[in-house]
């Protein structure tokens, strides 16, 4: 392929499975695509969801890049309105000092969980609002001229690690091109705006110190394995995973029971989250990507590797790569 392949980690937690299991599997992972030519690994804030353990996304990026050597690391992405500006600056600031040229920085403005946790993590309900203000004051502590006047980032100040803005919708669109700063739509779990969102970014782009023409990163799932079929299952049981995850409420349902929920209107619902999905042996799936990338003008691919589990996931990394012919820099 002629563009980008990067990877979108959630580290997720399987039943069954400790938090610490799926850390380590996190490690293997970003080693494997290192190996194998992407060009960055993401990680994404999520809260009060026990299947996800990427949480504490600043803490993790820490520990992988500890562990691997030259590939990109970084938040896809860091929900802002969660956080003071000045902080997410030090904790980034840091991470650049450890690994020089390796870290980069998504933002966005969703809570990354639901109505209580927004109250656990004391995050006020307009705190979305001043997200653009606060990209920018966060701008200003990794540059070198803050907005706030006596206020530095240390670790941070100059580091100038590079910042995309996230989206699913034009809001995230518009604000990336009025900041000249790179879009990444996240188009493997809100397909809907995709094709508008990149149209207007593309149209309305403003050049900037960071970036003299609109770069587009457009997430997709994707599930390689080398039998078709297989493929196919595979993404089948990933589907009754996440119709248990987000309609189960907790309870425990026997496959009959998920394949009954699948197939009605709300789980069809969770199922259109995974509308843009590679799936089938490598060949498919870089097919299937090549004619994703020109529908969604991408410059760069996040792949989001969904095999329900983490054997299968590192082989769909490695066959893709194989079959796309991306190389290690």
């Amino acid at each position: 392929m002629s563009l980008a392949l990067s990877v979108l980690d959630l580290a997720p937690v399987a039943p069954g499975q400790s938090v610490s299991e799926s850390l380590a599997q996190s490690v293997e992972l970003a080693r494997t695509a290192e190996r194998t030519g992407y060009r960055r690994v993401w990680y994404a804030e999520h809260h009060n969801m026990p299947r996800i353990a990427s949480s504490a996304t600043s803490v993790l990026i820490a520990h992988v890049a500890a562990h691997t050597t030259s590939i990109r690391l970084g938040a896809g992405g860091i929900m802002l309105p969660n956080h003071a500006p000045l902080t997410i600056a030090e904790q980034f600031g840091t991470l650049a000092a450890l690994h020089p040229d390796r870290i980069d920085l998504g933002l966005g403005r969703a809570p990354g969980s639901d109505q209580p946790t927004m109250y656990a993590l004391r995050r006020d309900h307009t705190s979305s609002d001043r997200f653009p203000e606060d990209v920018q004051e966060l701008q200003g502590f990794l540059g070198d001229e803050t907005l706030v006047r006596g206020v530095y980032a240390t670790p941070g100040r100059g580091t100038h690690v590079p910042l995309y803005i996230l989206g699913s919708s034009l809001f995230g669109a518009q604000l990336a091109a009025e900041l000249g700063l790179p879009y990444a739509f996240a188009s493997h779990f809100a397909p809907a705006a995709l094709e508008a969102a990149v149209a207007t970014y593309r149209r309305d782009f403003k050049p900037s110190a960071q970036l003299d023409a609109p770069y587009v990163l457009a997430a997709v799932n994707v599930i390689a394995a080398e039998d078709a079929d297989d493929a196919a299952d595979q993404l089948h049981q990933t589907l009754l995973a996440r119709v248990r995850m987000f309609l189960g409420s907790g309870r425990r349902w026997t496959d009959e029971q998920a394949e009954a929920v699948l197939a009605s209107p709300q789980g069809q619902q969770v199922a259109l989250m995974m509308t843009y999905a590679a799936v089938g042996t490598p060949g498919q799936a870089v097919d299937y990507l090549e004619d994703f990338a020109k529908r969604a003008e991408a410059d760069e691919l996040i792949t989001a590797h969904q095999s329900p589990d983490a054997v299968q996931r590192l082989r769909s990394v490695e066959l893709l790569s194989d079959a796309a012919g991306i190389q290690p820099s």
